[in-house]
């Protein structure tokens, strides 16, 4: 039986918070995203709401642009505050 080591990250309580905060943004941009598409499909159902369907798509492809902003901001804060440059697999 092989022993198993605990991988210890030393995370400054401020990188933490800001890690955390960006995550919720990119957390609340998916769900956005999702419910542009998801709104957007149902109403292209009717013809008559084919404008408005094609506008949460449209909403829904801006929410895409926002997500790599997202992580550049949070790649120059934690920068700026001398963060570590550790990151998870996800990088969401």
């Amino acid at each position: 039986m092989t022993e198993q080591r605990a991988l210890k990250v030393d995370i400054g309580h401020e990188e933490l918070v800001v890690r955390r905060r960006y995550e919720a943004l990119s957390i609340g941009n998916d769900v956005l995203i999702a419910l542009w598409f998801l709104v957007g499909s149902i109403l292209f159902f009717w013809e008559a709401t084919t404008v408005a369907a094609t506008w949460c798509f449209l909403l829904g492809s801006i929410e895409f642009l926002v997500r790599p902003a997202i992580r550049l901001a949070r790649h120059v804060h934690i920068g700026r505050i001398g963060g570590s440059r550790l990151e998870s697999a996800g990088d969401f």
